[in-house]
């Protein structure tokens, strides 16, 4: 009878102590519902959790500005003004530099490597502790394929030519191109085609190009180049306060990181599938689409040498996660050399 009591609590999600509240959820999300894997899995993510909880806890996606801008969620949730957020920790270099390196790396891992260090070589351990500084308990709730660097309305030849130029950035990728004499600015997804459209910016990169088929630049700009030096790998996080995320039962946490690593391995499989259909789309509207040289991409990775000494320098968290994603690459280069092709 004991046993029978065991089983059926846990499969309700009640302890012996009671059972757990449900939750019911504001999910502020910086991507629009309807754009393709970042704000799609977004969706997928709250859906998923509810059927797994069997309603226990909902997550109600709400459009970027609908409770706060899109670049405001971190302090939203924060302070508990909303309850979770949808996005990646890259938004939040203003205010938390070491974020970034949870987000893409320049020159850095692709997605198989990248978890491996979240997950297996002290990255989740960081993440945790950085994040909860601030009030906040984030979960790695997705990862996508390699993204794009950018879309110019002129063909960039060398690195000259992008001096002056007046583009939209994302994370660390920004500072090396201003080591090019790029001007940089950071806009949310919705914000980039009317900017792009007017002249505010020059250029822009976002993401991969299923992405930006769907978000329309090929109208604007056609000279779309590869390979996304910038974000080999994107990683996206479910931010939830951190009061809020202390009082879920044990039951509840593991629901919410089951359903995160089912999304990772979906958004990554998706993202690899559906790459080449939007490429071919680009190509009928008339993109041209460029590989950078070998010697440009020699240039744009002795600029991020500089900037990642700078920002070791400047901020103890970053030179500290740094070095631990560090570490882990250069062990891993082994088993990359051994066990991959070139």
């Amino acid at each position: 009878m004991k046993k029978l009591l065991a089983v059926s609590a846990l499969a309700l999600g009640v302890g012996f102590a009671g059972a757990a509240k449900a939750e019911q959820w504001n999910l502020q999300s910086t991507y629009p519902g309807s754009l393709t894997q970042l704000g799609t899995l977004g969706k997928h993510i709250a859906e998923q959790l509810k059927a797994v909880t069997d309603g226990d806890i909902e997550l109600v996606f709400q459009e970027p500005g609908a409770l706060v801008p899109a670049l405001e969620v971190f302090d939203a949730v924060a302070s508990g003004a909303v309850e979770a957020g949808w996005s990646t920790p890259g938004y939040w270099a203003g205010k938390v530099p070491s974020l970034q390196l949870f987000a893409a790396v320049p020159f850095g891992p692709q997605a198989g490597e990248y978890i491996a260090w979240m997950k297996f070589g002290g990255g989740k351990e960081l993440f945790d502790e950085i994040y909860e500084k601030y009030g906040i308990h984030s979960v790695t709730c997705g990862v996508i394929a390699p993204e794009a660097s950018g879309w110019f309305k002129n063909e960039i030849k060398s690195v000259d030519d992008l001096k002056g130029l007046k583009m939209r950035f994302f994370g660390l990728g920004a500072k090396v191109m201003e080591k090019m004499g790029v001007s940089t600015q950071l806009l949310a997804g919705g914000d980039i085609f009317p900017a792009l459209e007017l002249g505010t910016i020059d250029a822009t990169e976002f993401s991969m190009p299923a992405i930006d088929l769907n978000l329309g630049f090929y109208q604007v700009a056609k000279h779309y180049y590869f390979p996304g030096w910038h974000q080999q790998a994107t990683l996206f996080d479910l931010m939830i306060n951190l009061d809020l995320w202390e009082s879920l039962s044990d039951t509840q946490k593991v629901q919410i990181e089951t359903v995160c690593d089912a999304a990772i391995a979906y958004g990554l499989a998706e993202g690899e599938a559906i790459q080449f259909k939007a490429l071919q789309e680009l190509e009928k509207n008339g993109v041209q689409i460029h590989r950078w040289p070998p010697e440009v991409l020699d240039q744009l990775k002795a600029a991020w040498d500089e900037v990642v000494a700078e920002q070791v320098a400047a901020d103890a968290d970053f030179a500290r996660v740094w070095e631990s994603l560090a570490t882990f690459r250069e062990n891993y280069k082994k088993w990359k050399d051994l066990g991959y092709l070139d």
